[in-house]
């Protein structure tokens, strides 16, 4: 099973493109700081992932501020046939940012 959970920040999104077969797709750069425990052993984790949102769910977060924390949900796939970098699809987010309250799709 190939499900992946995140809790980030937007650092970066790119402009909204569509497919070729006219699907709205936006890229994302997400940015995700916690602590966990390891092995009985405290650990700071500090990531960056790039992301990608396909259709309303692309729509949607063009228009999320940067800076804006996402609850995500999706799958991790190989950015590329062939290629060993991974690409975080989101399939759903929950959203809430300064002065809003939150918003889920």
């Amino acid at each position: 099973m190939n499900q992946f959970a995140l809790s980030a920040h937007i650092l970066e999104i790119k402009p909204l493109r569509y497919t070729p077969g006219g699907v709205p797709a936006l890229e994302l750069l997400l940015e995700h700081q916690s602590n966990v425990v390891q092995a009985g052993h405290p650990r700071q984790v500090n990531l960056q992932i790039q992301a990608l949102a396909l259709g309303d769910m692309a729509n949607l977060l063009a228009q999320t501020p940067l800076g804006t924390l996402l609850q995500t949900q999706g799958f991790l796939a190989a950015a590329r046939k062939g290629s060993t970098r991974l690409v975080f699809h989101i399939q759903n987010v929950k959203s809430q940012y300064a002065g809003q309250g939150s918003t889920t799709v």
